[in-house]
């Protein structure tokens, strides 16, 4: 998922969301989501070798394999470089929706 997919994915389940609990959504939404640059700076500065950018976005069996393999002998650590914000992002997504969801009942 790109930056622009993003956004737009994002505004639509804000606008889905009632005038007065769209505030309560950001609070609750930017409490847990997950930023990119931070999933990517821990692949980076070799915390990915042990799977820690997978564990944070909750990616339990690929944060497992990735630890036991050492990022794939540093082939997955270079993979994830590509793959992480997407990840981070789609994450983020299905928390919006899951937060829309509460909110709208």
């Amino acid at each position: 998922m790109d930056n622009g997919e993003y956004h737009s994915e994002l505004v639509t389940i804000i606008s889905s969301i009632k005038e007065e609990k769209r505030h309560e959504f950001v609070v609750k939404f930017n409490a847990r989501a997950h930023n990119p640059v931070v999933l990517f700076g821990l692949n980076v500065f070799y915390l990915g070798m042990f799977g820690v950018d997978r564990f944070v976005l909750g990616q339990t069996l690929l944060g497992i394999l990735k630890l036991i393999t050492l990022g794939g002998l540093g082939i997955w650590i270079f993979i994830d470089l590509f793959l992480i914000g997407s990840a981070a992002r789609r994450k983020n997504i299905e928390i919006a929706t899951a937060l829309a969801d509460g909110l709208k009942n």
